[in-house]
C-alpha cells in the first residue's frame, strides 16, 4: 500500500507546483483564458505557431470589456493592464509603486548589461535617469543632426553608384547598416561606412552582440529565469568576452583620446562626459520646435535638480552607449523597415510624402536643416501612424515595488492586491490595433494624426515609446534618424513593390522581435527629375 501514499503524494506536490499556480488570478477575481499545463498562455510562441505580436494581441482581446486580464508566462502570474485610465494611472500618478522592469540578468553577473538604463532600479534608475536626460532634449537633437545626415546622405549615394533604375533591396539588412552606422557615429565617436565596408569590425562586433538566435545565448537566458545564483557563481555574461573588451576599449581610448586632445565632438558620448562633469542641464527656454507626435515629453520627475546625479564611470558610459545601440541597432531599424513597406503597398500616400520632401528641399535650397525636417507635418503623420501600426516595443513590463491595490470600478470587480515583485503589462500592440480607439486598425492611415484628428486620440491609448517617468529616454533621436533617413531615400528614390515582397506582411513567429517572415524586400526605382 506505501505506492499508493507515494504516488497521491507526487500527485499532491505536482498539483501543488504546476497546476496550482494557474489558479492565482481567479483566486484574486481576475478573469483569465485557459492556461496551457507549464507553459501557461506561452504555449504558441514557445511551439513556434504564434509570434509575440500575436500572443499579446491574443491576450488583450482574451476577456472582452475588462479593464485588466490574468495570465501567465509559464507558471508566472502577469496581470494585463488593457485600460487607459489604469495605465496612467499605474505608470503616471502611481509611479513611484511601479519603478522598475523586472530583472532578468542581475546588474553584477553582466555589469556591461546590468548597470544601462533600461535595467537599472530603485534609486539607482532615479540617479542616471536625471543624469542623463538633459543629453536627450530637442536641442541636444540639433547637435547630433550634422552626424546624422552624414549618414543618410552617405546611404543614398552607395545606391546612387549602381547603375541600375531598380534595385532590389532587403532593407532589413540594409537598414542595420545604416542605423550601426548613426550609432557608431553618435554614441561611439566613430565614423562607419557598413555599407561600403560590409564586415567592418563595429559593425561586426554589434551583429554579434545583438545576435539573440544562437543556441548558447538563449541557454543562457533561461539560466537566468530559472537558476540566477548559479550563472552568477560561474561568472556567465551575457556577452562573450570579445565583444565585451571591444566596446569597452573602444569607449575608454576615445574619452582618453578626447580629455588629452581637447577633441570636442557632437555626439552622445560628448554629451555623457559633460553629464559626468555635471555640466548638463535642462534648458528653461527649450524650442517649441519638437521631433513629431510620438515624442515622449519628460516627466518632470526626471527635470528634478533635488535628485542625486549618478557617479558615471567609464563602466557606466559603456554600459549606456551599448544599450543606445541595441535599440539603434534593433528597435529603430524595424520601425524604418515597417515604414517602407508600407510606403511600397501604399503608393499614394508615397507620393504625397514625396511631394511634401520635395518642397522641403527646395525651401532649404538643397541642403537639409534640423528646422525643415521638423517642419514636414505629413512626414510625421506617416512616421506616427508606423509606430501606431507596429509598434516595437510590443509590450512593456512594471514590477510592483511595494503593495498596491487596484480598487474595482465596476460592479463585477473586486479590489486586486498586487504583492511585491508582483509584474504587470501594458500590451501596446493590442491597445493600438484596438478598432473602439483606431477605426480599421489593420489600414495604414497617416490622417490619424493629422491637426484635425490626432486630437481626438484618447490619453494613454498611444504608446510607441512607453509611457510616465520609465519611457523611453530616446524617442527623439529614433524619431529624427527615421525622418532623416526617407527624407534621403525619397529624394533619390521611389520605394516600390517587387518579386520578394511580402504582400500582405506576415510577422514571423521564429524570433522574439516583430520583424517580417521572409525579409522586407523592396525596390528603389530611381525618380527622373524633370
Amino acid at each position: 500500500m506505501w505506492w499508493i501514499v507515494v504516488a497521491i503524494a507526487v500527485l499532491a506536490v505536482g498539483y501543488w507546483l504546476l497546476i496550482r499556480p494557474h489558479k492565482y488570478w481567479l483566486e484574486k477575481g481576475v478573469k483569465q483564458g485557459n492556461p496551457k499545463f507549464i507553459f501557461g498562455d506561452n504555449w504558441g510562441t514557445v511551439l513556434r505557431k504564434q509570434s509575440f505580436a500575436e500572443l499579446i494581441e491574443m491576450v488583450y482581446n482574451m476577456c472582452p470589456n475588462t479593464r485588466y486580464t490574468g495570465i501567465y508566462q509559464f507558471l508566472q502570474p502577469i496581470l494585463v493592464i488593457k485600460d487607459p485610465d489604469l495605465i496612467k494611472q499605474i505608470t503616471v500618478k502611481d509611479f513611484d509603486h511601479f519603478i522598475d522592469h523586472p530583472t532578468l540578468i542581475p546588474a553584477d553577473s553582466d555589469p556591461l548589461w546590468g548597470k544601462n538604463l533600461l535595467t537599472l532600479t530603485g534609486k539607482k534608475w532615479r540617479e542616471m535617469r536625471t543624469t542623463l536626460s538633459p543629453a536627450f532634449t530637442s536641442s541636444k537633437m540639433k547637435f547630433m543632426f550634422s552626424l546624422i545626415s552624414k549618414s543618410g546622405e552617405q546611404l543614398v549615394n552607395f545606391f546612387l553608384k549602381k547603375d541600375q533604375e531598380l534595385i532590389t533591396v532587403e532593407m532589413k539588412d540594409t537598414l542595420t547598416r545604416f542605423t550601426n552606422d548613426v550609432i557608431a557615429n553618435t554614441a561611439f565617436g566613430v565614423e562607419c561606412d557598413s555599407l561600403g565596408e560590409r564586415e567592418n569590425e563595429f559593425y561586426m562586433m554589434g551583429k554579434e552582440a545583438t545576435d539573440f538566435s544562437g543556441l548558447c545565448k538563449n541557454l543562457k537566458f533561461i539560466g537566468y529565469i530559472l537558476v540566477p545564483k548559479l550563472l552568477k557563481l560561474f561568472k556567465i555574461k551575457l556577452f562573450s568576452k570579445e565583444v565585451a573588451d571591444f566596446f569597452t576599449n573602444l569607449i575608454k581610448s576615445n574619452i582618453q583620446s578626447r580629455e588629452k586632445h581637447g577633441i570636442v565632438r557632437p555626439d552622445m558620448l560628448h554629451l555623457l562626459l559633460e553629464a559626468r562633469k555635471n555640466r548638463l542641464k535642462h534648458e528653461e527656454n527649450e524650442p517649441l520646435q519638437d521631433t513629431g507626435f510620438a515624442t515622449v515629453v519628460e516627466s518632470e520627475i526626471n527635470k528634478n535638480p533635488k535628485t542625486t546625479k549618478a557617479e558615471i564611470t567609464d563602466e557606466d558610459i559603456t554600459s549606456q552607449a551599448v544599450i543606445f545601440f541595441f535599440a539603434g541597432f534593433e528597435t529603430v531599424s524595424l520601425l524604418m523597415c515597417f515604414t517602407c513597406h508600407e510606403l511600397a503597398v501604399n503608393p499614394d500616400i508615397q507620393n504625397r510624402l514625396i511631394q511634401e520632401v520635395d518642397e522641403t528641399l527646395e525651401a532649404c535650397k538643397g541642403k537639409l536643416t534640423y528646422e525643415a525636417l521638423l517642419g514636414m507635418k505629413y512626414m510625421d503623420m506617416v512616421i506616427s501612424e508606423s509606430l501606431r501600426k507596429w509598434p516595437n516595443p510590443i509590450n512593456v513590463d512594471r514590477v510592483c515595488t511595494k503593495p498596491y491595490t487596484i480598487e474595482p470600478k465596476y460592479p463585477d470587480e473586486k479590489p486586486v492586491h498586487l504583492e511585491t515583485n508582483a509584474v504587470v503589462w501594458l500590451p501596446i500592440f493590442g491597445i493600438h490595433r484596438d478598432p473602439q480607439y483606431y477605426p480599421e486598425p489593420k489600414r495604414f492611415d497617416p490622417e490619424r494624426f493629422s491637426d484635425e484628428n490626432k486630437a481626438k486620440i484618447k490619453p494613454y491609448t498611444y504608446l510607441p515609446f512607453g509611457s510616465g517617468p520609465r519611457s523611453c529616454i530616446g524617442s527623439r533621436l529614433a524619431l529624427l534618424e527615421t525622418k532623416t533617413l526617407f527624407f534621403y531615400i525619397l529624394s533619390h528614390f521611389e520605394i516600390v513593390p517587387v518579386e520578394k515582397t511580402q504582400i500582405p506582411l506576415v510577422i514571423s513567429k521564429k524570433q522574439f522581435n516583430m520583424t517580417a517572415e521572409n525579409g522586407f524586400w523592396v525596390g528603389l526605382n530611381r525618380r527622373s527629375r524633370v
